[in-house]
């Protein structure tokens, strides 16, 4: 049997080591980061959307039945549109996160004489592009607070590109003053742990540190919320805010059930 070359068998010796570095430097990041999920649950039965008056541009906005989009719960109570956000300040940003969203668009569009989405959420410095894909005008009015407000004119096939150099405490109100049925909000963050939730009531925050964090709930509604049930069990939080503790495997809150008093404000 043929004996191998000392320095080939060194070269083996290293090619392994390196090898086990990359696994293991790969286990340890990924031990670093962990998703928050759940799902926001409606404790009472189904709200009826009432159905939005379009009373301008009739020949365009009356072709669309708009229903109100205040409080959307789905057939199984999940509530759409709560607004979720790691409330920490100098939170650790897990660095592709950043990257990511450093080189993506957040897109608000005027649509069908409605802004859509209902609720959208934007990074500080990240691109909004706010676009009109309908045959009328529109403006859109963003109301925000730390940063400068704005009210642009979009024309029908256009759009108008903002950045935001602040976080904001709250979503601010973005309306139409044209068309004064058309109501949304933008939730401006200085990084990327913040979610909007589904149709079907969940969220989901990818990328967490490990650790203890605080989040804050918020509802155009409801406000902060200050009060849900988790497992059976009521737990009030001041101004919205919940410590959670993220697991390297991921944090599942499970149904979050909010009673309809919240919602009655």
């Amino acid at each position: 049997m043929k004996r191998l070359c000392p320095l080939l068998a060194v070269g083996i010796v290293l090619q392994a080591i390196v090898l086990q570095a990359i696994v293991l430097s790969g286990s340890s990041l990924a031990e670093e980061w962990g998703a928050i999920q759940g799902k926001f649950v409606f404790g009472g039965a189904v709200p009826t959307a009432s159905e939005l008056k379009t009373d301008k541009d009739v020949e365009v906005c009356g072709k669309h039945k708009l229903l109100a989009e205040e409080l959307v719960v789905g057939a199984d109570k999940g509530i759409a549109n709560v607004v979720v956000f790691v409330r920490d300040k100098g939170v650790k940003v897990n660095p592709d996160a950043a990257k990511a969203a450093a080189g993506t668009k957040v897109v608000l569009d005027n649509k069908n004489c409605r802004f859509e989405p209902h609720v959208t959420f934007v990074q500080v410095g990240q691109e909004l592009v706010v676009k009109n894909s309908d045959t009328v005008g529109h403006n859109s009015n963003i109301a925000t607070i730390k940063n400068a407000p704005s009210n642009n004119l979009i024309p029908t096939g256009g759009d108008t590109t903002i950045k935001f150099g602040s976080d904001e405490a709250v979503p601010a109100q973005v309306t139409c003053n044209i068309h004064p049925w058309m109501k949304s909000w933008l939730l401006v963050r200085p990084n990327p742990y913040a979610a909007v939730s589904a149709a079907d009531g969940t969220f989901v925050i990818k990328d967490v540190p490990v650790g203890d964090v605080e989040l804050q709930f918020w509802h155009e509604k409801a406000g902060y919320i200050g009060e849900m049930t988790l497992g059976g069990k009521v737990e009030k939080a001041a101004k919205g805010r919940k410590k959670v503790a993220v697991a390297a495997g991921g944090t599942n809150l499970g149904d979050i059930v909010l009673d309809p008093t919240l919602f009655q404000k």
